[in-house]
């Protein structure tokens, strides 16, 4: 299906085994191919942050991650799009199919997570490990020569609100063939962080879950209740 728009920002109405495919294909060009989970904190962020906005105007392949993006094509676009496709689920995925055949570097999280998320994958996996970094860096630029010198297949990139900016800032310089912002994934792999429980995710309600875990995260629930005003607004218009 044709790309679809959710406030400004590009949205591949894919499932998952499409996206999946989709991103199997990457690995078979040389040069980079961003991927990119959507959700409804990343749209509303993008609307005060230019350079967000372009980094996922800019990606190869946009994924509703989230239960809100659903909604929202949905409200907007009439799509009943029934299935996520979450960056931890994509992860996983391309790290049992790719084994040892698939380069990965783990860029992200607290220093010492990177490495226990990387031996974790190759236990489980059999994946080659081409590098790990921690995600407590000022300069990007030792960083990305780390990352370009490993050359890897997938550059799985858990910096939080600056992982999609990272990638397209240093796009043609780091060397991989598929970069995904994947959020906490690497803590997740780690075994420093729990996934959200099943029936969370059936009834939408894993943000609710995360919040309820960690009150810090209260700023993802506003911006929340703001993605549904901003839906709400646009759909009238």
């Amino acid at each position: 299906m044709n790309r679809i728009e959710i406030l400004g920002l590009p949205l591949d109405p894919l499932g998952f085994g499409e996206a999946l495919e989709r991103v199997e294909g990457f690995f078979q060009t040389r040069e980079l191919d961003p991927v990119v989970t959507l959700n409804p904190e990343i749209v509303v962020r993008a609307q005060e942050d230019p350079r967000l906005a372009q980094a996922v105007r800019r990606a190869s392949l946009v994924t509703p991650d989230g239960v809100g993006i659903l909604w929202a094509a949905r409200r907007l676009h009439g799509l009943d799009l029934r299935e996520r496709v979450p960056g931890v689920e994509l992860t996983l995925a391309l790290l049992e199919r790719g084994g040892e055949d698939r380069s990965v570097f783990f860029l992200g999280g607290r220093p010492g997570v990177a490495e226990r998320a990387a031996r974790y994958a190759q236990s489980r996996y059999r994946t080659r490990v081409a590098g790990t970094h921690h995600g407590y860096f000022e300069d990007p630029e030792p960083v990305v020569e780390a990352v370009r010198k490993a050359s890897p297949d997938l550059l799985l990139v858990g910096l939080g609100e600056r992982q999609e900016v990272f990638v397209e800032d240093h796009r043609e310089a780091l060397g991989a063939r598929v970069a995904i912002g994947v959020g906490g994934t690497l803590d997740v792999l780690a075994g420093t962080a729990r996934r959200a429980p099943g029936w969370t995710q059936r009834l939408g309600l894993e943000w609710a879950w995360r919040v309820g875990r960690d009150p810090r995260r209260w700023r993802r629930g506003l911006r929340l209740v703001r993605f549904v005003l901003l839906v709400e607004r646009q759909r009238r218009r």
